[in-house]
């Protein structure tokens, strides 16, 4: 089957392709039945699709449960706009078709984007800044990640977080080592910091993302996520590693824990405690800067307006001259 990308569809084209779904609403009357929309997506982008049925209700509910969240779907249909915005029009009295796959009926690399650099290349990059850490018990904690081959290839495949920024594979270490890269610049202008649990604490910062977050042929928040959170999650499995070390510092774990609970800055963004020391400000900094100029940039790239400001709802206004 020809993989058409979502941000290639053009109003008036016919479909006939495979996407990945991220969620389906239930079933509603109109004047012809019963429809129902669900959300497209592949690595290109999202698109709305709308199956338009006819009045047989237990034909169209036998239909509607066949389709699940995180299911690669079969659409054959037409793109429309409707209230500025490009959809899918699936007709079943047209020909339209809706129908889940099996694996091996579609390419699942079509269906996640994957972050621009190699991720053995990042990894390496990653080590050899770690490699300077000069205290013991502080390099002991850091690889017992880094040298964890299992653990380092959940690192490479993750992304590093469902929409905002680096949402593909590969995404969370390519976010960890620019968080690491500008905490190690930041030491080197402030000399006071202590670099070596600048540089730690931003290499674990966003560890739980690899429990919270789930990739199969959509990137989703797993249970222990949604009801816990990446930073607890984080900080349980720093912890888990830490009572392995023999004689590890009780300051060390301490100052170290407080990084990861405090790297979103503020308890209205998330963090269980707010920063209380420069290392932790630091690693919050640049999470924030790497996240957000993701955001920027990416809204900038992908503006399809001549108008010279975009609204986001997280950033507000950006400009895009």
């Amino acid at each position: 089957m020809t993989k058409q990308r979502v941000t290639g569809i053009k109003d008036g084209e016919k479909v006939d392709s495979y996407f990945s779904v991220k969620f389906k609403k239930p079933l509603r009357d109109y004047k012809y039945g019963l429809m129902f929309e669900i959300r497209l997506a592949d690595l290109s982008g999202e698109m709305t699709a709308k199956y338009w049925g006819d009045a047989d209700r237990a034909d169209m509910e036998a239909l509607h449960r066949t389709i699940s969240t995180g299911d690669v779907v079969k659409v054959a249909g037409e793109a429309r706009e409707f209230n500025g915005q490009l959809e899918i029009g699936i007709g079943k009295g047209t020909g339209g078709v809706l129908k889940a796959l099996k694996q091996g009926e579609y390419d699942r690399a079509e269906l996640l984007a994957r972050a621009p650099r190699d991720p053995e290349e990042m990894f390496s990059e990653l080590k050899a800044v770690l490699g300077t850490i000069r205290d013991k018990d502080i390099s002991a904690i850091v690889k017992s990640f880094s040298d964890d081959r299992d653990w380092a290839a959940k690192l490479k495949a993750a992304p590093a977080s469902m929409l905002m920024h680096s949402n593909y594979i590969g995404g969370l270490l390519e976010h960890t080592l620019n968080v690491v890269k500008l905490c190690d610049s930041a030491a080197a202008l402030f000399p006071k910091l202590d670099r070596d649990y600048a540089i730690a604490g931003a290499f674990l910062h966003d560890i739980g993302k690899i429990v919270e977050l789930e990739m199969t042929s959509n990137i989703d928040v797993t249970e222990a996520g949604m009801l816990r959170g990446h930073t607890v999650l984080g900080e349980e499995e720093l912890n888990r590693r830490i009572a392995k070390i023999h004689d590890f510092p009780e300051r060390t774990k301490l100052k170290l824990d407080h990084i990861v609970l405090s790297h979103h800055g503020k308890k209205e963004w998330g963090a269980p405690k707010e920063p209380q020391t420069p290392e932790a400000v630091l690693v919050h900094l640049a999470d924030l800067m790497d996240a957000q100029l993701h955001q920027y940039i990416r809204i900038k790239e992908e503006a399809s307006t001549e108008d010279k400001w975009v609204w986001d709802k997280r950033l507000g206004h950006v400009y895009l001259g």
